[in-house]
């Protein structure tokens, strides 16, 4: 059956507090109906692991995935369509910051998912694209949407619309990602070197930070403002803050529990 096959496999590292999702599915990485669902699974699980801090998505194939399993569509029934994305996005969703390390083609609903990650680094050889245009149809995972907001409105109906792909640097001149690298070599150790790094900070003012971005980008500027106002003051009363201050008055790392 064209919708089964594939794995999301699940590790974690330092500590167990940086939790690696890792796509496997041969060469192209494609990414099967079976295999939106185990990303929605495994995020279930790191979402109830109180000791897991950040979350990193990688692919062992050549390429971080070349899109979904397209024959399988037609094997969904049309009223399952409707919820489509819901599962393979769940990273926007997840209170943990979640990071995208992206090597070669990251097209369709690979890309969907990337988009849907809080921060993402990129090979110099990667390329991103929605080519679902070419099939007589559209992206159905957030595709159109969240590019539109990454790149502008003009730039997302072109690339959508034509389905051309972008180039890594106009990825990165444009805001798609954050950083690119030489190789997937450099690039991982760039990953697991942010990972490290965010999995030390504080879990609750992460946490705050990804939720006032989101949302506050959402809504108009005041509200937006208003969001960051409150949530500072939240965070004025947790023990993190008041160990970061101490930190900084006493020359020392902070050690941040997420309370």
């Amino acid at each position: 059956m064209a919708l089964t096959g594939g794995e999301v496999l699940l590790e974690r590292g330092h500590d167990g507090r940086v939790a690696h999702l890792t796509l496997s599915h041969g060469k192209y990485t494609v990414i099967t109906w079976e295999m939106r669902q185990l990303v929605a699974q495994r995020f279930a699980e790191i979402d109830r692991d109180d000791d897991v801090r950040v979350v990193v998505i990688r692919s062992d194939g050549e390429h971080f995935s070349s899109g979904g399993d397209i024959a399988g569509f037609m094997e969904v029934d049309p009223i399952d369509l409707t919820d489509l994305g819901h599962n393979v996005t769940a990273p926007s969703r997840s209170t943990k910051p979640v990071i995208a390390a992206v090597d070669g083609y990251c097209f369709g609903v690979g890309l969907e998912m990337v988009l849907s990650c809080d921060i993402r680094l990129a090979t110099q050889r990667s390329q991103f694209a929605l080519p679902e245009m070419n099939l007589g149809m559209i992206p159905g995972s957030g595709g159109t949407q969240r590019l539109g907001r990454l790149i502008g409105l003009s730039r997302a109906k072109y690339h959508v619309m034509t389905a051309t792909r972008i180039q890594a640097q106009q990825a990165l001149d444009w805001g798609v990602v954050a950083g690119l690298h030489a190789d997937r070599d450099a690039l991982y150790a760039a990953v697991d070197e942010l990972a490290t790094r965010m999995a030390g900070l504080s879990p609750s003012a992460l946490r705050t930070a990804k939720e006032v971005l989101d949302k506050g980008l959402d809504a108009p500027l005041h509200t937006g403002i208003e969001l960051e106002r409150k949530a500072y003051a939240m965070l004025r009363s947790t023990h993190d803050f008041a160990e970061g201050v101490a930190a900084f008055g006493e020359k020392r790392k902070p050690e941040f529990t997420g309370r």
